[in-house]
């Protein structure tokens, strides 16, 4: 594929940049920059921002209310809003269900979902992992009986991403039991507001609650909400897997976080200079950024892929695997950089409008929290060690 910058992607560039200027409310990127907790009006006030110019879903095809964005727009448009602390597109409906709604859904799913996916009437989340299926995921155990018009579902999901604001699920559940494990698993979306469902959180490190556990009891599912056929769940399961290792990889993530090191080494002092100026700090710094660029023109390719009707094979297994390292070592390396500053966490200081002061810098508020919520990247999605034996798997037979 060509990685060149065409006149019309220089062009999409520059008035990409003039939005996010003039329309990014500098609340929001200062809340962003100073790793401060976001709110769902904060998420919802961003995604709404972004549709006035049919961004929020530009990778979708325009017929399903998305601009056509090719591979390098898609892309550009990653790098700039991280540039630009911008919050990032909350990837459960925008990423994962509309790809898989637009794949394998009916004509009448694609019409009723994907417009409320874009204007933001339904907040989704994912239901895959449970307690005793994370990477083997097709070990699930919530279960899905006919009965009539409706499934009735039972059982549990766990780490379940901003479920508290959801009013949606999408979830694998198992609808039969013979043959292999992977044959009996369908593909439902389920309303979070039906009754016997409980959303429990679950308290992190640092002291936010972004995940939780999602129980069902006896919750009754209308069979039209089953998107593709009955037991060929395990095929949608794999094809929105591959897609979500691809965004874990995070190129504009870790770009961001690169920069954000550079600044930090340039005001943290040793020996009496820039902590950017220690030859070896520096190399550390460079060694990391040659990666990040080898590894965002592999996701180029990836992307470039996708979008002409390839899933994505062991590539994004390369990605999930290459992307988390060099997030978790930038993480690393700027908890380093911060010095003794790093060592204190006050959870408090990250809520917007908190009278809490910081102990150091206010860049370094975040940083251990950062740091240990972010050990997680190379475990969800598929932990590090499935990636490279689905990589061993595909690529050398073994």
């Amino acid at each position: 594929m060509d990685l060149s910058y065409s006149e019309k992607h220089e062009a999409f560039r520059k008035d990409l940049r003039t939005f996010l200027d003039e329309k990014l409310p500098k609340r929001l990127s200062d809340k962003v920059r100073l790793g401060q907790r976001l709110t769902k009006e904060d998420m919802e006030e961003w995604h709404a921002i972004l549709q006035t110019r049919n961004w929020l879903a530009g990778h979708w095809p325009e017929e399903y209310g998305g601009s056509g964005w090719d591979a390098v727009e898609r892309h550009i448009f990653e790098e700039e809003t991280t540039r630009a602390n911008a919050p990032r597109i909350l990837p459960f409906g925008i990423m994962m269900l509309g790809p898989v709604l637009m794949k394998f859904g009916s004509e009448d799913q694609k019409a009723h979902w994907l417009p409320r996916i874009l204007n933001g009437t339904d907040w989704w989340c994912q239901g895959y992992s449970e307690p005793g299926a994370g990477s083997d995921l097709a070990a699930l155990k919530t279960t899905a009986e006919r009965d009539g018009d409706h499934y009735v579902v039972n059982g549990q999901k766990t780490w379940t991403t901003l479920a508290q604001y959801a009013d949606h699920i999408f979830c694998l559940v198992r609808t039969g039991k013979d043959g292999k494990k992977q044959e009996g698993i369908s593909f439902l979306l389920i309303d979070m507001d039906d009754p016997g469902i409980e959303v429990r959180p679950i308290y992190l490190i640092d002291g936010g609650a972004e995940v939780n556990e999602v129980w069902f009891k006896d919750v009754r599912v209308p069979v039209e909400n089953l998107v593709g056929e009955e037991n060929q769940g395990w095929t949608i399961a794999k094809y929105l897997l591959t897609h979500e290792r691809t965004n874990i990889a995070g190129v504009g993530f870790a770009t961001q976080a690169l920069e954000n090191l550079k600044r930090i080494a340039g005001l943290e002092h040793q020996a009496g200079k820039p902590l950017i100026e220690d030859p070896l700090f520096a190399a550390e710094i460079a060694r990391l950024e040659i990666q990040l660029m080898a590894m965002a023109t592999t996701n180029l390719r990836v992307v470039s892929a996708a979008a002409e009707g390839n899933a994505p094979g062991a590539e994004s297994s390369m990605l999930k695997v290459k992307g988390t390292v060099i997030r978790q070592e930038l993480n690393d390396l700027t908890r380093r950089a911060c010095g003794p500053y790093a060592m204190p966490f006050v959870s408090e200081a990250l809520e917007a409008g908190s009278n809490v002061e910081p102990v150091g810098p206010d860049y370094a508020a975040p940083v251990s929290g950062k740091y240990f919520n972010n050990r997680k990247l190379s475990i969800y999605g598929g932990s590090n060690e499935v990636q490279k034996q689905i990589i061993a798997k595909m690529k050398l037979g073994a």
